[in-house]
């Protein structure tokens, strides 16, 4: 087998196999006798149909057969050859058939650039620490409390955090406009879910009465027509519902799974809680300033494939969070507003895994051990999720991927320079707006 190596622009290869026509014919005649002692013809009994018969009548078809796998063999056989490392599938540009002669055929592909680590020691970023107050957890019981909320209709005009049942109607330029219509929709005023002034212009309104209120969408409203648009809603208010919040008592405690120990017990149940939170929010936002920085230290040529199977787990991510509508068709979603945060996920694969090879990393059992430990504690019955994850290879795999992940980032932190700043409890928890983030679990 003679290989042929081109090297074209940038990352891409162009390589040319020949396989000895002797080959070719040796693998075809072999096959075609193993067909003659299966295949019956009429005429013949069967596995006694002539070698030429079968030859004539199956020739060009267990040729084709043969060729295409020993393109593929030949393939992989050539790449470990040369010690070519592709990234994503070739184009294959077979040549001709003919019996007797040397088959020759081309892969065009990428291969992964040579990856040089950067100086890690350049890095410099600040890991946030805070202490869980006692205001902090008042408020979380709080938020807690809302969480379980009820309605209770009243007859009376409405006012802060009430909950209103209303039909509305908007209009610009005097017309109806597309999406301004809704009839018996509630609406918790206060809750921020309307353009500015539409929910106070409800406040100490009365049921049954008929307001009409002159508006403006903001500049950065996400529909274009009506973004910056003096619009008017007429609206009609059906309903008022007070809010009814549930007492921290102990069948409150009890509906979170404190089933003893008070009011104690509960406070220390949400310390846990918000301890785990916050030590999973930190440690996400550290390692997103790890990678910004990382990112910004490396310059590497990207294959175009990776890019491009990176974009595509983007849309596939973006569909989902649209709720898998079969409508959809991935196709007809552009590729460039994913493209910036697929290169950055291409370029952090890329050292990531580079780290791996050169300290020679593999995910120590006992962390993935107290991985699996700390999701499971969050069970009812922590043992049995224990054991179903040792149980499940690829659930344990993707603990494991984690693990390793985390590994690697421990080996760049150690070389970086890190400072702690104390923050509060809520600077930790508010999330960050990162319109370019690379996914870091």
């Amino acid at each position: 087998m003679q290989v042929s190596i081109e090297t074209n622009e940038g990352l891409k290869r162009k390589m040319t196999i020949a396989i000895p026509g002797e080959r070719v014919e040796t693998a075809v005649n072999a096959r075609l006798q193993e067909t003659a002692k299966t295949i019956q013809l009429k005429g013949f009994r069967k596995g006694k149909v002539p070698f030429k018969v079968v030859k004539t009548k199956f020739g060009e078809g267990v040729r084709q057969e043969v060729i295409g796998e020993l393109m593929n063999q030949s393939y992989f056989e050539a790449l470990n050859q040369e010690s070519l490392k592709p990234a994503g599938q070739p184009q294959i540009e077979a040549g001709n058939l003919k019996e007797g002669e040397d088959f020759e055929f081309s892969a065009v592909f990428e291969v992964y650039p040579e990856v040089e680590l950067p100086d890690f020691s350049k890095i410099e970023e600040v890991t946030l620490h805070a202490e869980i107050g006692d205001s902090d957890v008042d408020e979380m019981i709080e938020t807690l409390r809302h969480q379980r909320q009820t309605w209770e209709k009243v007859d009376r005009a409405a006012q802060e955090n009430d909950m209103v049942n209303i039909d509305f109607v908007g209009k610009k330029n005097g017309e109806e406009f597309e999406g301004g219509q809704m009839t018996g929709t509630n609406l918790e005023l206060g809750s921020g879910r309307m353009i500015p002034g539409f929910e106070e212009g409800i406040l100490d309104r009365k049921i049954g009465e008929s307001i009409t209120l002159d508006l403006q969408f903001p500049e950065q409203y996400h529909n274009e027509e009506l973004a910056g648009q003096a619009v008017q809603f007429d609206i009609k208010l059906n309903s008022v519902s007070k809010q009814i919040l549930p007492e921290a008592d102990e069948e409150f405690f009890r509906s979170f799974g404190v089933e003893e120990g008070g009011e104690g017990a509960f406070r220390e149940e949400i310390i846990n809680n918000m301890t785990r939170e916050m030590k999973t929010t930190s440690r996400k936002k550290f390692k997103n300033k790890i990678v910004d920085a990382v990112i910004e230290l490396v310059d590497i040529a990207l294959p175009e494939a990776l890019i491009m199977a990176e974009v595509e787990q983007l849309k596939n991510q973006a569909f989902q969070q649209m709720g898998g509508n079969k409508e959809v068709d991935l196709s007809m979603l552009p590729d460039e507003p994913f493209q910036e945060q697929a290169g950055r996920r291409v370029i952090l694969g890329l050292v990531l895994g580079e780290v791996i090879q050169q300290q020679k990393l593999q995910a120590e059992p006992a962390r993935v051990r107290e991985s699996v430990e700390e999701l499971a504690s969050t069970y009812e019955s922590p043992d049995d999720v224990i054991n179903w994850y040792y149980g499940n290879k690829e659930q344990l795999a993707a603990i494991e991927s984690a693990v390793l992940e985390d590994q690697v980032f421990d080996y760049i932190i150690e070389q970086a320079s890190i400072t702690d700043e104390q923050v509060s409890y809520k600077e930790i928890m508010e999330p960050e707006p990162r319109s370019d983030q690379t996914d870091i679990s």
